[in-house]
């Protein structure tokens, strides 16, 4: 367990319904593009989705665990604050694509609801 998960593990939370909660990977300031060249921050980009931690999950999410990658929309996003760290708060219909070790092992006939 990294140091992340242990701060993650003692959240003073209890998801309802449908709710995930996620840490973003990476601040909103700049990026790095694979050739590794510098992407400002103010530099303008189409729709762009981002990556996240789940860290908690509600009672009625069906398709994420805690500890799953997700991908979800940026702009439609609710942030809370516990802990002194920033969190996202989603819903599941919200995420795009879940990324786990999990999903390989998956039969060919699953429902599609992962990258």
């Amino acid at each position: 367990m990294t140091a992340d998960q242990d701060l993650d593990a003692g959240l003073p939370i209890h998801l309802l319904h449908d709710r995930v909660l996620v840490r973003t990977e990476n601040g909103e300031g700049e990026r790095r593009s694979t050739a590794g060249i510098v992407i400002p921050a103010t530099a303008a980009f189409g729709k762009r989705l981002a990556w996240a931690t789940a860290v908690g999950v509600g009672p009625h999410v069906r398709s994420i665990v805690s500890g799953d990658r997700v991908l979800f929309d940026p702009d439609d996003r609710s942030e809370v604050e516990l802990h002194g760290r920033a969190y996202v708060l989603l819903r599941e219909r919200d995420v795009h694509a879940v990324a786990a070790e999990r999903v390989e092992n998956e039969p060919t006939g699953s429902t599609g609801l992962y990258l």
